[in-house]
Order: C-alpha cells, then structure tokens, then sequence
C-alpha cells in the first residue's frame, strides 16, 4: 500500500503539470503545438494519440520526440512511434519514456487500427510500468481503442478510450489506473486549414477543453496555435515537410509553471 500511495502522488503531480501522465499524454510536437488537439491527426503520431485515427495514414512513417516542460529533467518524455500498412488497415507500435531517475514511467506496445467507409476505428494493448527507486515497481497491460467518423468532407467526430480494462497499478495491488474519455470535432473545409475542439475526462479529475487551428502557409510549411483549460494553457507550433521528412516544433507557457518545449522528427515513405 505504500508503494501505491507513493506512485499515486507522483501521478497527481504529473497530471497537474499537463498532461504528463503517460498514458494520456498527447504525442509528437504537432499535437503539443495545438494545445495538446489528439483525435484527429492521422500520423505516426496516432499510435498514443488516437489509435482510430492510424488508418488514415497514406504511408509508412516513424518519428521521434522529445518534451522538456518546465525546465525539469524529471518531466521530460522521449518517445518513437511508427506505423506499418498491411493488406487490410494499420498497424502500428509505440515506445515511450517519462521522467528521472528516482520516478518515472515507460510503455511499450502494439495496435491495429481499419477503415470501414466512413468510420475508422482500432484497438492497442500497452505494457505501462511505473518505478520509484528504493521503494519498487507497477506493472500492467492497458488497452485501449478509438475511432473517426467522417460525417462529410469537412466535418469529423472522433473519439478514445484509454485503459478500457481498469487495468490495476499492479498485480499485487487493488487499485487501477485512472481511466479517460476523449471525445472531439473536427472541421476541415481545405487542405491548408484545420479546426479542433475536444473535451477530456477521466474518473479522478475534471473535464479539460482543448482548441486548436492548423494552418499551411505554404505546402511545406504549416503554423499551429491552440489552448487547453485547467489548468490554462497557451501553444504555439511550427511544421515543416520537406519531401518525406517532417520537422515540428510546439512551445507552451502556463504562467504558475513555466514553459515546455516539444520537438519530433519523422520520415515517411
């Protein structure tokens, strides 16, 4: 029980700082540059972010990133997602690393994800540990599942589901990990510009509203801006595409804390 309460006050910490809780982290800097915007962004990125999105993905990619929020090494989170087409759908994998040496948290795994006329959905299974030197280890499996629907050329609702299975913090505990809703609208009238507005909600904390824009300046270069509430949060981003390789930037600032900066690479092919 000790070793739960210890893990659970790093957690609490962790979601107070933004969304650095791991399993519910938004990843990859095109994300963090629309205030943390997840659902419907259809990358290699889409393995932690959406797995119902991955099927919209016209090519292979893997991409790696790096968050460094308040200028603290024990918030940083290092991350590598890819994506592979098969016969029918997606498949996709993820690695991902959050926080120091005396706390942190890594998961690892593989998800599936199709497109069925209009709806595309899909499903991932995570191994997700936690560590706290000197006082032991949480394993456990999480799955998780989501999906688009595509109402008309410019409008789309999507939707996930993270830790669907209540999974527990370990096999020698009772208590489970929290649990989070997310649900989203999508408006995209062209190529060059892109609206969102979502609404998170997970079982131990209040509701968290994100808005964000993308804009392509030109074909390769494509500016970014959104906010999230609770606590409040404003980003800004800034994309770049050169032939099969992607370059993003997103920089935060929540004024109690301080600043993230987010930074991933990516190649298509």
């Amino acid at each position: 029980m000790r070793l739960f309460f210890i893990i659970c006050t790093f957690s609490c910490i962790s979601l107070s700082f933004g969304q650095s809780y791991l399993p519910t982290q938004s990843q990859g800097a095109r994300s963090q540059g629309m205030g943390t915007i997840r659902l419907n962004l259809p990358d290699s990125w889409s393995y932690f972010n959406n797995i119902g999105s991955l099927a919209r993905t016209e090519d292979s990619g893997i991409s790696v990133g790096y968050d460094s929020r308040f200028g603290l090494k024990e918030l940083r989170t290092v991350s590598l997602a890819g994506n592979i087409p098969i016969k029918i759908g997606q498949i996709g994998f993820g690695i991902s690393r959050f926080g120091g040496k005396l706390f942190n948290q890594q998961s690892l795994g593989v998800g599936y994800s199709n497109q069925l006329g209009i709806v595309s959905f899909g499903v991932k299974v995570d191994w997700f540990q936690t560590n706290i030197e000197g006082f032991g280890t949480g394993n456990s499996f999480i799955i998780c599942f989501g999906g688009v629907a595509e109402l008309g050329p410019e409008l789309f609702l999507s939707t996930h589901v993270n830790n669907v299975n209540r999974a527990k913090l370990s096999k020698n505990v009772d208590e489970r990990l929290d649990t989070q809703i997310d649900m989203g609208v999508s408006y995209i009238p062209n190529q060059k510009l892109g609206l969102h507005l979502e609404v998170s909600k997970s079982l131990q904390n209040k509701p968290r509203v994100r808005a964000g824009l993308e804009y392509s300046i030109k074909e390769w270069v494509t500016f970014r801006s959104g906010v999230i509430t609770n606590p409040g949060e404003i980003f800004f981003g800034l994309g770049i595409k050169p032939r099969k390789f992607t370059a993003d930037y997103a920089f935060g600032q929540n004024g109690p804390l301080g600043n993230t900066h987010h930074l991933s690479l990516g190649m298509l092919w």
